[in-house]
């Protein structure tokens, strides 16, 4: 009997625990740095992650910018895809994804994102910045050319231009190649700020072993201009007006949105391969808030039918197994948060599948005690015997689902089907958390009140549902 206070208790202080991780409150720093191991800030479990159809946001579809019959070069695709979630992370959304889709694909989901052009930008913008010399032609700002790192850029945006991908820009020298002196490598530190007239700029360092090298031509080149490019694009054409050794700036008319953008590029390095954008979609907050809306009136109400269900059917058995099933369903939102998992229409639907897998295991326990009981076994040989002997069909059943739940998530995992991947996270952590209540929680309380109450329920057929 004392094991069985001990074991109550521990499931209680579980409850408790899971219960406060669940509540949408302020939770101490520790535990929010300590989901987060290895970063800088401190992850904010306040919330449940919301995916694009429940938050509203933007999803976004690259594929390499690359003829079909040409290869990829070897782990090209990671890497961008690594670089992507860097420049993605930079724009302080919460919880983007990015996963790939095949060999030549990348899907980006921006939950929540406000301007999803400049977001898209940043994200597929190859990012290579350039300093070029430009031998005393007139470049200007907003002109293409061409740079000795990049020799075909203006070639590439003309074609561009003829089929219809982008809009005429300015190409004054088309034939020209320009001396590229210094590539983005060499910064560090990139951020963008306010000068004392509250234009936008981007301040940088360089990089230790190649301050020397740009230190020396901009002594020797003091007065001549300096064009900063990226991606073909003048931004700025700059008079060297000193030295430049440690640290510079980047000015021109840019927008707040635009000069984070372009630090953020300049921070994280250039895509190994071009991008392109294949698709985009736009969720509304509105619709996805309807769709929270709606998904809770649904699980209100199908919760309140099940355990109804329960209790007039089972009586004593089935309440306590509704109160196994909170626990169940505390347990869950706790683990959505600390793992943490992107909940989606889908992630939702297999989150209530899995409720009724863990109702089901608790019927199956009950039958079996109710044919024990009019055999004629005992009160609590019933219940023991009820549960062992329901145990392999509830293993064998949960075990196939998982083994179902383990070819979804590869499945969504490998073909960027991240809607059938929620389902699967959802599905599989409920089935294994509702082993753990059905079997455990459940039998544990049931085992409690034979302790207290054994004398009173040997002869209540009613209170026993049978």
């Amino acid at each position: 009997m004392r094991n069985q206070y001990i074991f109550v208790a521990l499931i209680m202080c579980l409850f408790a625990g899971s219960l406060f991780v669940a509540l949408p409150i302020d939770h101490p720093l520790w535990l929010e740095e300590g989901l987060a191991p290895g970063v800088d800030t401190q992850r904010d479990i306040r919330e449940l992650t919301l995916g694009l159809d429940l938050k509203g946001g933007t999803q976004v579809l690259l594929e390499a910018e690359i003829s079909a019959d040409q290869p990829l070069p070897e782990d090209a695709l990671n890497s961008a895809k690594i670089i992507v979630e860097q420049r993605v992370n930079g724009l302080g959304l919460a919880e983007p994804t990015v996963q790939l889709q095949g060999e030549r694909r990348m899907i980006v989901e921006l939950p929540g994102v406000k301007n999803p052009d400049q977001a898209i930008e940043t994200i597929r913008s190859t990012g290579q910045l350039e300093f070029v010399d430009l031998g005393g032609l007139p470049v200007r700002p907003d002109d293409f050319i061409n740079t000795t790192n990049r020799p075909e850029a203006v070639l590439a945006l003309q074609e561009a231009i003829n089929a219809g991908e982008a809009a005429p820009q300015s190409i004054p020298f088309p034939d020209e190649t320009f001396e590229t002196i210094m590539t983005g490598d060499i910064l560090q530190a990139v951020v963008a700020t306010q000068d004392e007239f509250s234009f936008w700029q981007i301040q940088f360092d360089l990089k230790g072993e190649s301050s020397g090298d740009f230190f020396t031509y901009t002594r020797d080149n003091i007065g001549e201009v300096l064009a900063i490019v990226l991606d073909g694009r003048v931004l700025s054409t700059p008079v060297i007006n000193a030295a430049i050794n440690d640290n510079g700036v980047i000015t021109g008319d840019f927008s707040q949105e635009e000069a984070e953008s372009l630090a953020i590029q300049m921070r994280y390095g250039a895509l190994p391969i071009p991008l392109e954008v294949v698709d985009v979609r736009t969720i509304g907050a509105s619709l996805g808030q309807d769709s929270i809306d709606r998904s809770l009136q649904a699980g209100i109400v199908g919760g309140a039918l099940v355990l109804l269900f329960m209790v007039l059917l089972y009586r004593l058995p089935g309440f306590l197994a509704t109160v196994a099933l909170a626990i169940y369903v505390t347990l869950n939102l706790a683990m959505y948060k600390l793992m943490p998992v992107t909940l989606t229409l889908p992630g939702i639907a297999g989150f209530i599948l899995s409720i009724g897998m863990a109702v089901d295991a608790n019927i199956l326990i009950f039958e079996r005690m109710k044919e024990e009981l009019r055999s004629g076994r005992s009160l609590r040989l019933a219940v023991e015997t009820g549960f062992s002997r329901a145990w392999p069909a509830i293993r064998d059943g949960n075990l196939s689902t998982l083994i179902s739940c383990a070819v979804l998530y590869w499945f969504g995992n490998n073909f960027g089907a991240s809607v059938v991947k929620g389902f699967a996270i959802t599905l599989s952590v409920g089935v294994l958390l509702s082993m753990f209540t059905a079997v455990f929680v459940t039998r544990t309380f049931m085992r409690g009140f034979l302790s207290t109450q054994g004398e009173r329920l040997i002869g209540s057929r009613g209170l026993l549902g049978y």
